[in-house]
């Protein structure tokens, strides 16, 4: 639209109602959105947020002291003494009996699983006194040579074990067809004194029995 009198300026329209506009009434004024009311602080319960961690903790460390408990080789660095003793008589043991040679193959019995660390128990029952049990495992469940395999076990033991004992050996449990024969045998003083009499058994035994040199 043109002004009076011809020649005029255009005149600028009216700029649209909004943010900043000029021609707003002051009271019309944008302000943007109102602020948030601030949030109340909620006290914290500190006496029972610091008891929940301190449970958390104490769990987190228990965990961890139950693994080690029952990792390999921690038994008996944490066993009461007496079980560490008789952890350290059965290693005693083992060492004695694993180097025992087969009667029949060029193999140790430890190289052919017959005996084993697990197979080797040992109960302290007095003052330096211990009850040994040996189970020994045949490599067949009709093996023939059962009953020297125990007799060889006896004999090394007797000679060897540093400490007062009671020896007892048994075959593992369902690992030979006359199992039962065979541990009433070899646990009977009498026959073993007589099998060691006879001059051809004995020299098996000390065969396999005597350390290589």
């Amino acid at each position: 639209m043109r002004g009076h009198g011809g020649g005029g300026a255009e005149a600028t329209p009216p700029a649209a109602p909004g943010r900043g506009s000029p021609y707003l009434p002051s009271h019309w004024c944008w302000r943007g959105p109102a602020p948030a009311p601030p949030r109340a602080e909620v006290p914290r319960p500190a006496g029972r947020w610091r008891s929940a961690a301190m449970a958390l903790v104490l769990a987190l460390l228990s965990q961890a002291l139950g693994r080690v408990w029952r990792s390999p080789g921690s038994s008996a660095r944490h066993a009461p003494p007496s079980r560490a003793m008789e952890h350290d008589r059965a290693m005693e043991v083992y060492d004695i009996i694993r180097t025992i040679r087969d009667p029949e193959k060029p193999n140790t019995l430890e190289e052919l699983d017959v005996v084993t660390e697990n197979g080797v128990e040992v109960q302290e029952i007095g003052e330096d006194e211990y009850l040994v049990i040996i189970r020994f495992t045949p490599t067949v469940p009709h093996c023939s040579l059962a009953t020297l395999i125990g007799l060889c076990l006896r004999v090394k033991l007797q000679r060897c074990l540093p400490f007062r004992h009671k020896l007892e050996i048994y075959i593992s449990e369902g690992t030979h067809s006359t199992e039962e024969d065979i541990n009433k045998q070899i646990n009977d003083k009498e026959r073993v004194a007589a099998a060691m009499e006879n001059p051809n058994l004995r020299e098996i035994v000390e065969q396999c029995v005597t350390e290589p040199d």
